[in-house]
């Protein structure tokens, strides 16, 4: 029997990298993301499991002794995070948490940098990261509320995003949405959703 053909998340992330950039230069340079800023970069946050083949792709470009480091840094995390929530031993998939139960989880450890940071605040898997990283900082709107995206960003921009840029930005989920159905058919997986680390 042939092995499952997995999506290639690739395509989706550059795009996704270009929406932002875009978007970011419609919020006139609102935006306070830059190289060396980790503020979205500390504490436990949900990923998707196509998230984590990216992520497995940019372990494997590194060099040894700095994968390794990463490695046993998401290691060191993960077992006190198992420690203080048993149900992540049985299972890492959040699909069946409580939103209350995810905030109780990432309060706990809220300090704990990713593990792919470096010692300058940089992201050593920054090519390869998270859907969610490459998105963070655009103010996203809820019911006609507009939500600030990090404690750097004190104020919310005046400048909405354009519909064209919103509408792309549906268009994004609706692709991610796809690939991640497509890789749980695949993989068997019955959720969607993990914590980083």
């Amino acid at each position: 029997m042939a092995a499952p053909i997995l999506p290639d998340p690739a395509p989706l992330y550059l795009r996704t990298d270009h929406w932002f950039q875009r978007a970011t230069a419609a919020l006139s340079g609102e935006v306070p993301c830059r190289s060396g800023c980790t503020s979205t970069c500390i504490g436990p946050f949900p990923i998707t499991i196509l998230d984590i083949h990216m992520l497995q792709q940019g372990l494997d470009c590194l060099p040894p002794d700095r994968r390794h480091g990463i490695e046993r840094r998401a290691l060191e995390q993960t077992t006190a995070m198992e420690a203080a929530f048993p149900q992540l031993i049985h299972s890492d998939l959040l699909d069946h948490w409580s939103d209350l139960e995810i905030d109780r989880l990432a309060t706990e450890f809220h300090r704990q940098p990713c593990p792919a940071l470096d010692e300058q605040g940089r992201c050593s898997v920054y090519r390869h990261r998270p859907l969610v990283c490459r998105s963070m900082g655009i103010p996203i709107e809820d019911r006609g509320l507009a939500h600030g995206a990090c404690e750097v960003q004190t104020f919310i921009p005046i400048v909405r995003l354009p519909s064209s840029s919103r509408k792309e930005e549906d268009r994004l989920a609706q692709e991610e949405a796809a690939s991640l159905e497509t890789l749980r058919q695949a993989t068997g997986s019955t959720g969607e959703e993990v914590f980083l680390p």
